[in-house]
């Protein structure tokens, strides 16, 4: 889940124009510390059987590629997040350090950028998009790293959220192309409690009337609203509302439970597409590492095949991805370090948005990554 409002997160859009070319850099804002590219498959036959012509993959880049290729770092994204979604593990005295490694940070399809409901010529325009998975997202990865990078193996896959998700779907569908996965605030599969959540907030959209099956001609702005308030009462944690937490410089913006409130009904997915809303809402919903082929639906067998070394940070207080959910998948890992991220902030906490957890977490996958390889 990114932690900007979408006029930020957003703005490389007009950037991203649909066409048929190979992987290019694309110009970066001013500031912008990260080289933006877009690669594009020429044909892409996703999970449900649907074929896209043209299939992009938008993605950043950080630091340099050595020589031996073997100092790469994937950086999946987030619900509806660009490749900036990890920026505050990068950088000089963080974990990330791009004087050592380089990072390829790429966008899940829906977001906008990446092939989208919203950006997808007909006839897949809107909602006859295909119903992309957490695994489709893993295919297309695959063919940049290897086709386009020429990379064969991976330092690691650090993920927040349905980036978490990303990298347990890695080490299940790929075992042996990374040394370590992280995931951060995001469980191995979506659990029935966080399915809930996510077909409510679909609901609320689909029961607007402008939304007309997927094919409107107007916003359904109604019930975006409704999406962002359901979104509200699970992103942080009861004790953050309980103290108030929103009372300070951080994010978010307001003073009052009113104008927190309003940020999140009224401006966290304001010109954000619906289709693009709810088919990542979906493939968040029907994640599950244990329905890869060859484990038959089970989730221990798919986790028991991870072979890479596994940094599990769950959030102590997140309505999301419990600790719970993460201490038995973890039980069902060869070699996992469960580390709790202590934090009132709840699920933003695992993507930066607790100041105070910062610092912990940077320090906790720096370590990790320092530790002798596998």
């Amino acid at each position: 889940m990114r932690r900007l409002p979408p006029a930020t997160v957003f703005c490389l859009a007009a950037l991203l124009p649909f066409a048929a070319r190979p992987a290019r850099a694309l110009q970066a804002a001013p500031g912008d510390h990260a080289a933006h590219h877009r690669f594009v498959l020429p044909s892409f036959t996703f999970e449900d059987g649907t074929t896209l012509s043209n299939t992009v993959v938008s993605y950043g880049t950080y630091g340099r590629l050595n020589a031996a290729r073997d100092n790469v770092i994937l950086l999946p994204s987030s619900y509806m997040a660009d490749h900036h979604d990890n920026d505050w593990l990068i950088g000089p005295g963080l974990a990330l350090d791009t004087t050592r490694w380089f990072l390829v940070a790429t966008e899940l399809f829906g977001n906008g950028h990446s092939s989208s409901p919203s950006n997808t010529p007909e006839p897949h325009h809107g909602p006859r998009f295909p119903r992309a998975t957490i695994r489709d997202n893993i295919e297309a990865v695959h063919h940049l790293l290897v086709g386009e990078l020429h990379v064969r193996r991976l330092a690691a896959v650090i993920g927040f959220s349905m980036g978490a998700e990303q990298a347990f779907q890695w080490a299940v569908s790929y075992p042996d192309f990374m040394d370590r996965i992280v995931a951060l605030a995001g469980t191995a599969r979506c659990w029935p409690h966080g399915k809930v959540r996510l077909d409510a907030e679909i609901a609320a959209i689909r029961s607007d009337t402008a939304f007309r099956g997927g094919d409107y001609t107007t916003p359904p702005r109604d019930g975006i609203r409704l999406f962002g308030l359901v979104w509200a009462g699970w992103l942080t944690s009861q004790e953050w509302w309980h103290d108030e937490l929103w009372k300070g410089p951080s994010w978010p913006p307001g003073d009052s439970y009113e104008s927190v409130v309003s940020y999140f009904a009224d401006s966290l997915f304001t010109g954000l597409d619906a289709n693009d809303l709810i088919l990542q809402a979906e493939t968040w919903r029907q994640h599950d590492v244990g329905t890869t082929k060859a484990f038959d639906g089970s989730l221990a067998r798919a986790l028991g095949a991870i072979r890479a070394r596994v940094l599990y940070m769950p959030v102590a207080t997140d309505l999301y991805f419990p600790v719970s959910d993460a201490r038995a998948e973890a039980k069902l890992i060869q070699r996992v370090e469960l580390v709790p991220i202590p934090s009132v902030w709840g699920h933003v906490a695992g993507g930066g948005g607790d100041e105070g957890a910062k610092p912990f977490i940077n320090a906790r996958i720096a370590d990790f990554l320092r530790e002798p390889s596998p």
